[in-house]
């Protein structure tokens, strides 16, 4: 688990900026703004992926960045015919539009299996072969050990010699720690509270944590906004940066929609779809999910302009953003 303290019309992008402060443990230049919405095509948007996307929009606006959108259809079990073009059309209606050609996960799985290849051949990746059954057994066997932190079983040779196998990565025995921009500092030990994860399913599918953490990099992002549900994602991303040597963006989690029972919204929790026909409306409730001050506008493209200024003025004080 994660630790921290938490805080109580299109535009053309503006002439670039240069984002100072990245959590990247790397030198030279700062590098120019690039944030990105990455929504998966499980269903349509609803209000709780509206927050994610106005607040990612938003950020890069207000920095006078480039905002981009990458489709996550990697899990096909999970897809639903349709969704991602959906998804599209309803950005689109919402004013919410990519500066760049969306880009698709399906077609990158070629980088996933380089960078898997990288590790493999650093000796930070091996083969596992260990099913949810027999990672059940194993932690009956040890009450002591955390729940859902992987024991290690196959860390020196697969359990069993054939497969289906996943790919886990071998983390570092410390703590991996950041600055959320709202949450402040974020700590968590990798191998005590996650231990190794997986970043190639025994299905071969590819694994999320490894999928974001290639395309973030390939994709230039220096900021990625999203929902709070992730921060505790977050380390494991930056421990596989480290480990890939990919530059670390800066992150802002803000907080996640629910619904009356304190679920996160989603499909299974009985989110309804976007209307498509009340952009404006929409987009009100999502600002003030953000606990914004309302906004006076009677268009789509007023609210998003008079937005752009609220957000540069909460999130992007001048000393933040160095001259191009």
């Amino acid at each position: 688990m994660v630790s921290g303290n938490l805080p109580s019309d299109k535009q053309e992008p503006n002439s670039s900026v240069r984002i100072a402060g990245s959590n990247a443990p790397t030198k030279g230049e700062p590098r120019t703004y690039v944030g990105r919405f990455a929504p998966s095509p499980t269903g349509p948007l609803h209000a709780g992926s509206l927050v994610a996307a106005l607040a990612s929009w938003l950020d890069a606006r207000a920095a006078g960045g480039t905002w981009l959108v990458r489709v996550e259809d990697i899990d096909p079990p999970r897809e639903i015919r349709g969704a991602a073009d959906d998804i599209l059309k309803t950005l689109d209606c919402f004013g919410l539009v990519s500066d760049r050609p969306v880009d698709w996960q399906s077609r990158r799985t070629d980088r996933y299996a380089e960078a898997l290849n990288r590790l493999r051949g650093t000796g930070l990746a091996y083969p596992c072969s260990c099913s949810r059954r027999a990672l059940a057994a194993a932690a009956a066997r040890r009450p002591d050990w955390p729940v859902d932190v992987y024991p290690g079983t196959c860390t020196t040779g697969p359990s069993r010699s054939r497969g289906p196998f996943a790919w886990r990565l071998r983390v570092p025995n410390g703590t991996v720690e950041f600055e959320d921009r709202r949450a402040g500092r974020v700590a968590q030990h990798l191998s005590r509270e996650v231990g190794d994860f997986v970043i190639r399913r025994r299905d071969g599918l590819w694994a999320y944590q490894l999928a974001v953490v290639v395309d973030d990099a390939e994709q230039g992002v220096t900021d990625i906004v999203r929902g709070a549900d992730l921060l505790d994602n977050t380390p494991r991303q930056i421990g596989l940066q480290r480990s890939l040597r990919l530059p670390t963006p800066r992150y802002l989690h803000v907080p996640i929609v629910v619904n009356e029972r304190g679920e996160k919204l989603s499909k299974q929790t009985g989110a309804r779809a976007l209307v498509r026909t009340d952009a404006l409306g929409e987009l009100e409730r999502a600002w003030a999910h953000l606990g914004l001050a309302p906004l006076r506008a009677d268009t789509r493209d007023v609210f998003l302009r008079r937005a752009i200024e609220l957000w540069r003025e909460r999130w992007w004080p001048a000393h933040t953003i160095l001259p191009p």
